[in-house]
């Protein structure tokens, strides 16, 4: 059986930038079945080949390689929107891949299954019931002018930027199966990581 690759005008990033406040240390070197979340989800990423990939953080991780690319966010940090805003920036692909540090569960086939759904000029967005999941959703190069809209604005939701989104035709949402779910699952606190 054939392997499907990965579309090399597609760039990734590896959202590690969160504080963490819950889990009480820092979920990139949170060890999970013996290792860091970081090497989990690199490895992960670079199973897909993408063209390049990033590892958006409030400030350069000791732990990144050196053939990833560190995006810093942009000051005041707003959280994942400024990660992601600074990517779709920098990004030489036509689509992002966004990944979150803290969701060890997702497949290398799930994403891959995304992948295949983008269009020119449209990304994917999956949806848990009514909930958009932006930290596991492909963004195109044109979502880039409100990304940096929304950072100059006041609300720094993702849900109602992925929202806008949708509506203006940048982000077709996917329903995640009762299958799939599990990929979402993220670690949030220490009992999250005794109980996987």
């Amino acid at each position: 059986m054939a392997v499907l690759r990965f579309p090399m005008n597609i760039s990734a990033v590896l959202l590690a930038g969160g504080e963490s406040r819950r889990m009480g240390e820092d979920k990139a070197t949170l060890l999970f079945h013996g290792k860091p979340l970081w090497q989990i989800q690199l490895e992960l990423l670079r199973k897909l080949d993408p063209a390049e990939i990033f590892v958006s953080a409030r400030t350069d991780p000791a732990w990144r390689p050196d053939d990833v690319q560190f995006v810093a966010d942009d000051s005041p940090s707003r959280g994942p929107l400024s990660g992601l805003a600074a990517s779709l920036n920098l990004m030489r692909g036509t689509h992002l891949l966004a990944l979150a540090i803290d969701m060890p569960f997702m497949s290398e086939s799930y994403l891959r299954s995304l992948c295949l759904e983008i269009e020119p000029g449209r990304g994917v967005l999956p949806k848990i019931d009514n909930r958009a999941e932006p930290l596991v959703a492909i963004y195109p190069r044109e979502a880039g002018i409100d990304f940096r809209n929304a950072l100059a604005g006041a609300d720094f939701s993702l849900q109602t930027l992925t929202s806008r989104l949708v509506r203006a035709g940048k982000l077709r949402p996917m329903r995640v199966s009762d299958e799939a779910r599990e990929f979402f699952r993220n670690l949030n606190q220490p009992a999250d990581v005794q109980s996987a």
